[in-house]
């Protein structure tokens, strides 16, 4: 078997860049970063958006953006996620503090990494004071996966979270099987059916299945359930019909720059304004 590649060799390859390490600080340190929302909206077609995912992508040379997948692996090689993640917060709370009350919420994504890192929600609840957003504006999603793998961290990081009020989303459900102890574990506000699912809910009696158990819980228990991937009609249309009452994809709204999603001064921010609806 040949040896494995040096460090330093292996590094340009996963992205092309001579130093990686350093692009990625140069982009943490100057905001190379954009911050995209995609919009999750009503599946009965009434009313805006209940909340924008946040995405992110790299601005590189004359404001050409990478996507994720090409920068992504490169932060968790040099176990540099948690950095991305606070970038993100506080950008994303930069942008609700510059708005006034009637956004919907943001979504952000945590990295496994972050999830056990047990200084970033005080980091959260120091950013929070700092802008003075109310906390319900921010939504955490913790993948299903993670929840699996990493059980008493994912419990202790929601719970910690929801203390400081904002709201827990479970992301990636029924990837595996339909099981929800998850949901009870995190207490989450939402749950988000994986793609896998979805797509294959209009000709699939396996996937309707599923996505009628999933709807009667959330009826139950009060927690949104959101089908994600949505491309087509036909899937939209067997979404409202199960009693589905959310849904993002690019069938849906394609994500776009955050401050087109909403523009300066038509936000929510301040520690009084409304929590309830009025993504990246």
């Amino acid at each position: 078997m040949a040896a494995p590649p040096r460090k330093e060799e292996a590094d340009p390859g996963l992205t092309g860049w001579e130093n990686p390490a350093q692009r990625l600080r140069d982009a943490l340190d100057h905001d190379h970063f954009r911050l995209y929302g995609q919009p999750i909206l009503p599946t009965d077609g009434r009313g805006g958006a209940e909340l924008v995912e946040v995405l992110v992508r790299l601005a590189e040379e004359e404001e050409r953006m990478l996507p994720p997948g090409d920068f992504l692996p490169a932060f968790e090689h040099y176990g540099m996620m948690g950095e991305l993640d606070r970038w993100v917060v506080r950008s994303a709370l930069r942008r609700l503090e510059a708005g006034g009350r009637s956004l919907p919420r943001l979504s952000i994504n945590v990295s496994s990494r972050t999830l056990e890192e047990g200084s970033f929600v005080p980091f959260v609840a120091v950013q929070l004071r700092l802008s003075g957003v109310d906390p319900s504006a921010l939504v955490i999603e913790i993948d299903e996966n993670d929840v699996v793998e990493r059980r008493a961290a994912c419990e202790r990081f929601a719970a910690g979270v929801k203390m400081l009020g904002c709201g827990v989303l479970l992301d990636g459900f029924g990837r595996r099987s339909v099981s929800f102890e998850p949901l009870k574990a995190l207490l989450a506000d939402y749950v988000k059916v994986d793609g896998t699912v979805v797509r294959a809910v209009a000709v699939s009696a396996s996937a309707q299945a599923k996505l009628k158990a999933i709807a009667r819980v959330g009826q139950v228990t009060g927690m949104k359930v959101i089908a994600e991937c949505v491309e087509e009609e036909a899937v939209r249309a067997r979404l409202a019909e199960f009693g589905i009452p959310l849904m993002q994809g690019f069938g849906v709204a394609r994500p776009e720059l955050l401050d087109r999603v909403f523009p300066a001064g038509e936000g929510r921010a301040g520690s009084g304004g409304n929590a309830s609806s009025v993504r990246v």
